[in-house]
């Protein structure tokens, strides 16, 4: 997909802030300490249409709404994926200003979850 000049320029910005974890990383981190959250941040279609194993649903539009109820306590682990790293990266910008201290962005989100054949489902 190509992303216009603005979108990139807010997205670089926001990874200036936050931190990264590759697929490897993510399952490694998941084994590591159960009680993390794998998050998707993907539509509602996106997301239907297939997902990774585990995975908890809160879309880019409704997570700002609904993380303090589905995730009270702030310093829970999470690491959060979209299609491609870019909207997973503006959404752990906007929960480490709400006070999320362990958040994390998926690089290359579902794409690079899916060439790495690690798990996934389908609702």
């Amino acid at each position: 997909m190509k992303h216009s000049e603005g979108f990139l320029k807010v997205v670089n910005d926001a990874k200036s802030r936050i931190r990264e974890v590759t697929v490897d990383e993510t399952k490694q981190r998941m084994k590591a300490n159960p009680e993390a959250k794998l998050i998707d941040v993907r539509e509602d279609n996106e997301w239907e249409a297939g997902h990774a194993a585990g995975a908890e649903h809160l879309g880019k539009g409704i997570i700002e709404r609904d993380i303090e109820a589905a995730v009270p306590d702030k310093a829970t682990e999470l690491i959060l994926y979209c299609g491609g790293g870019f909207r997973s990266a503006l959404a752990a910008d906007v929960l480490q200003a709400m006070g999320y201290t362990n958040v994390f962005s998926m690089a290359g989100g579902w794409k690079a979850w899916k060439e790495a054949n690690a798990p996934t489902e389908r609702d």
